[in-house]
């Protein structure tokens, strides 16, 4: 009965704000998360080029995103430069982990990653993940030990390379229970953690779902047990900002349903990682969400050749 808070951290607002409000709120109830920062720039204001996608609009709408990032975050890389978040927050970033919280790395430019992930070669995307991770490494003075791709968005390059930087496992998809991803029969060593349960601006707005009902909506999802446990990706912009108190609520539910809450790490360090199920990982849609996402498919059940894993 493990329940893994992982928080997603986009931008610059969300890291000086959203992030201390959370970092308080945990220590209120004694508990740990991973954190997973954007260490580049904040290119927020780019994503205006998405709303020729089917259903970006309405979503927009039905979020309130300029509610939840600000106006001068929609700006930037528009009309306003795109600060440095690693260097203009980094003092946030190293009080997560002088707090006992995991931390991790969620990119390096969150806008360009995912919206250029998907159709990126290799060059491109070592470039990417070598320098969040450089940058990780200049911070906390350590390298990373595990890696949750923005907006859910990886390819296949990507994926080989969580398994040669070096990560203990990663939280990069959408899914069901921990697993070795297997891409077009190619399979990857680095286990897959994926988030299980929908986030809270992918519920709000639909089927009746609103910002005073929404706690109760993911509780009703985790009402039973779960032998793998959950992932629940939060934002640090969300329930960082005006959703700290649909936050609380879930913390006080989840504990009263008797969850275990803890950081991703402490589900990675409950199995034995070689030893979970091969399934096949797949780009799909997701309720709630635009465009497709990596998910989790159905276990892989052929041969694999092992001397390929991660090419």
């Amino acid at each position: 009965m493990r329940l893994a808070l992982k928080v997603d951290v986009d931008t610059l607002r969300g890291t000086r704000e959203g992030v201390p409000t959370l970092v308080e709120m945990l220590r209120r109830h004694d508990l740990k998360a991973t954190f997973l920062f954007s260490l580049g720039p904040d290119h927020t204001g780019r994503a205006i080029k998405r709303v020729f996608r089917p259903g970006f609009v309405g979503k927009v709408r039905r979020t309130s995103v300029v509610k939840h990032y600000g106006v001068r975050t929609l700006l930037y890389g528009t009309l306003l430069p795109g600060p440095d978040i690693g260097k203009r927050a980094r003092d946030v970033m190293q009080g997560v982990r002088d707090a006992g919280h995991e931390t991790g790395i969620h990119c390096w430019d969150h806008i360009r990653w995912q919206d250029g992930v998907a159709g990126a070669d290799e060059r491109w995307t070592h470039a990417e993940m070598q320098r969040a991770c450089e940058r990780y490494t200049e911070i906390f003075r350590e390298p990373p030990r595990t890696h949750g791709a923005a907006g859910w968005q990886m390819n296949v390059h990507a994926l080989r390379l969580t398994q040669r930087l070096g990560f203990d496992y990663c939280s990069d998809g959408r899914g069901t229970h921990p697993h070795l991803p297997v891409f077009n029969a190619e399979p990857i060593r680095c286990p897959q953690f994926p988030t299980t349960l929908p986030t809270l601006d992918e519920l709000i707005g639909t089927d009746g779902i609103t910002e005073e009902n929404v706690a109760a909506s993911v509780l009703e999802r985790t009402a039973d047990p779960a032998a793998a446990g959950h992932v629940f990706t939060l934002h640090a912009e969300l329930e960082g900002g005006r959703l700290v108190g649909v936050f609380e609520q879930l913390l006080t539910g989840w504990k009263e349903q008797g969850w275990a809450l803890g950081p991703v790490g402490e589900l990675h360090a409950a199995v034995e990682p070689m030893a979970l199920p091969r399934c096949e990982t797949i780009l799909a849609s997701v309720p709630g969400r635009t465009g497709t996402l990596l998910v989790q498919g159905d276990e892989f059940l052929g041969d694999v050749d092992e001397s390929q894993a991660g090419r």
